[in-house]
């Protein structure tokens, strides 16, 4: 096993050693991964720690369940290897922030399912506008479970948060975030987000679903970051040796 963090929770260094094969070509797309009863055996783990690492994958898009059949690479996985700097703040240092909401709401149905919370669950939410010399920037709305609201009181203050929303977290709540998952698509702007992006109607934009994910796997933000036509949004450095 290559480069694997020893420090990490046994379920991440079970994922990171398959991801690894993955990458190396070792499991070729439509591969069968191994089982949650041969990565236990394998790792001389408990079958729920098997099933969190299978899981942790699931979260990436790089492997699929099939009910009674096994997990699978998918045919074309979205691998970016890359060693990223620690996650900072969501903004730059100038850019100017505007805090347009944050309150406890009733999540929508996919909001709580991505947050594993039973549905009309209560979340906290924050929605900001950034924008620079050149005009808005990005959109981003922020899902939080609706406990943070107490331990974390600050979410709910419309101030941009020093340091970075992630790094508040995890000193408010006490709990460190292992890994984030980013999927990227594209669509329509919505009627609020034409407003608030200055666009006309109608409007292509960038949207960026982000998950940041304890050291147990949970979810504890869900971002969807929307980022108008014309502006740079993602930049990835990446080695090519796998």
């Amino acid at each position: 096993m290559s480069e694997i963090d020893e420090g990490l929770p046994k379920y991440l260094r079970i994922s990171g050693y398959l991801r690894e094969q993955i990458e190396r070509g070792e499991l070729a797309p439509g591969a069968e991964v191994p089982s949650e009863r041969e990565l236990a055996a394998r790792w001389k783990v408990a079958r729920p720690t098997a099933a969190k690492a299978l899981n942790a994958l699931r979260q990436q898009g790089i492997v699929e369940s099939h009910r009674g059949s096994g997990t699978y690479v998918v045919d074309r996985p979205a691998l970016v290897r890359e060693r990223a700097p620690r996650y900072g703040p969501s903004f730059a240092e100038d850019q100017s922030v505007t805090v347009l909401e944050a309150a406890v709401v009733a999540g929508p149905s996919e909001v709580n399912d991505v947050l594993g919370l039973p549905r009309g669950s209560a979340v906290v939410t924050r929605k900001r506008l950034s924008a620079d010399d050149f005009g808005a920037m990005e959109l981003v709305v922020s899902w939080f479970p609706g406990g943070f609201a107490e331990s974390a009181a600050l979410l709910l203050d419309a101030k941009r948060l020093p340091g970075g929303t992630l790094r508040y977290l995890e000193s408010a709540v006490g709990r460190s975030v292992a890994f984030v998952c980013d999927r990227v698509g594209a669509r329509l702007a919505t009627a609020e987000e034409r407003r608030h992006l200055g666009l006309s109607r109608p409007a292509a934009v960038l949207v960026r679903h982000r998950t940041a994910h304890d050291v147990d796997g949970v979810v504890i933000e869900f971002d969807e970051v929307v980022h108008p036509p014309g502006r740079w949004a993602l930049q990835r450095e990446y080695s090519t040796r796998s």
